[in-house]
């Protein structure tokens, strides 16, 4: 059970909590897996995370030229689910979409699966969440071809997050669209409002059509499976009046105009693309009562340490899934020509079009990453002596758990 309760309003969460999510996997990991199944994809996910940072996967040593000073740091798992990893993954994807980012203001878009498909999702988890990349975006790029709305082409950078505050499973789309797109005939720019995209609920109507209709398509084609919760609906005619019933509500569709211009974009793409379930500086506690963690302002849940390993594994995406991608004028097969295009139209319209911006807060984060790369190759004189400086020894890594689940066979 969750146990919510306010905590103090002048205490807010710490900076830098001595807690971890590989602390708590370390300690009922193991337990945990002798009582479950896991896929291999959340295996070696546990596996990673226990490892990370420890002598397990080696690493290397600091030690001065002049006086004793040794400082040992271990390797990175380097994978993307645990929290400890994301930093220099999320500096290189920046870095590197950085020449895809337009001078123009932009939208963010919530598109969330309903609840009772879940339980179908959990089993399949892959072609779900294709089919929600797919219905999502296709339904902002139609509305935004429709000249009723826009009439152009709109880019949309779009993330798959699967989890709430509290780490239960909730698939939805983040997507980041453009105020505006390039006419369908490439030769001009066509703004957008800048305070309204396009109606939530004919987003929602229209999201919804498409992805029951791909769903229902899927099922004919007996590319399903129907394990755990999600067995019920292997009946045609339950699976029928599931999707009947879906046709008639109304989905969760969420639009907000929360970016003045393209460093703010950038900023927080920097930020949001590379999140994990949780992340350690939500982590509060870990006791005898459980595992305490923050989830909305100033409210935590306590939860025991096998259910926060259960919730934490429910959000490992299938092995190479691609949980960022592009569309639209942001498309990889559109970099060199329309994306081109739509920059050279923007950058000739007038500054006062978009709303001030600070003048560094995009950049911030990339250059202080390229200062800390520069000055890792320098010679680094030893914190201690202020005379020596410190020389980098490998070390191997020692034996540690399998990288395998064991042979239950």
């Amino acid at each position: 059970m969750t146990a919510c309760a306010p905590h103090p309003p002048d205490s807010g969460p710490p900076k830098r909590p001595p807690l971890d999510v590989a602390d708590i996997f370390r300690a009922h990991g193991d337990a945990f897996a002798k009582r479950h199944v896991l896929t291999p994809d959340q295996w070696a996910v546990l596996r990673a995370i226990t490892r990370c940072r420890t002598a397990v996967l080696g690493g290397h040593v600091d030690a001065c030229t002049s006086c004793d000073y040794v400082d040992i740091s271990y390797n990175s798992c380097r994978n993307r689910h645990c929290p400890k990893c994301q930093a220099s993954a999320q500096a290189r994807w920046v870095e590197e979409r950085t020449h895809r980012m337009l001078p123009t203001p932009a939208f963010h878009v919530v598109l969330t699966l309903p609840g009772n498909l879940r339980a179908l999702a959990l089993a399949n988890r892959e072609t779900i969440f294709d089919l929600l990349f797919a219905c999502a975006t296709e339904t902002l790029l139609e509305l935004g071809r429709d000249p009723r709305f826009l009439g152009a082409q709109l880019g949309i950078t779009s993330v798959l997050h699967t989890w709430t505050r509290e780490l239960l499973f909730h698939p939805h789309i983040h997507a980041i669209v453009t105020s505006g797109g390039l006419s369908l005939d490439g030769q001009t720019w066509i703004s957008g409002r800048p305070d309204f995209l396009f109606p939530v609920r004919v987003i929602g109507a229209l999201f919804r059509g498409k992805f029951l209709a791909r769903l229902r398509a899927a099922y004919d084609a007996g590319e399903l499976r129907f394990d755990g919760a999600a067995a019920p609906l292997a009946d045609a005619q339950f699976f029928r009046r599931r999707c009947d019933k879906l046709e008639e509500s109304r989905w969760v569709v969420y639009a907000k105009p929360p970016f003045g211009g393209p460093e703010q974009v950038f900023r927080y793409l920097g930020r949001y693309t590379h999140r994990v379930g949780i992340s350690n500086q939500r982590l509060i506690a870990f006791d005898q009562r459980g595992v305490t963690f923050w989830t909305r302002d100033t409210f935590t849940a306590t939860i025991p340490p096998g259910e926060f390993v259960r919730r934490f594994l429910l959000h490992v995406l299938p092995k190479r899934f691609v949980k960022i991608r592009h569309h639209g004028l942001m498309a990889p097969g559109n970099v060199g020509t329309k994306l081109a295009a739509a920059r050279r139209l923007l950058e000739g319209a007038p500054p006062a079009a978009l709303p001030p911006t600070p003048a560094r807060a995009a950049s911030d984060f990339i250059e202080l990453v390229v200062a800390l790369a520069a000055s890792a190759a320098e010679p680094r004189t030893c914190p201690r002596c202020r005379n020596g400086t410190l020389l980098q020894l490998p070390l191997p890594p020692t034996a540690g758990p399998p990288a395998s689940p064991p042979d239950t066979s």
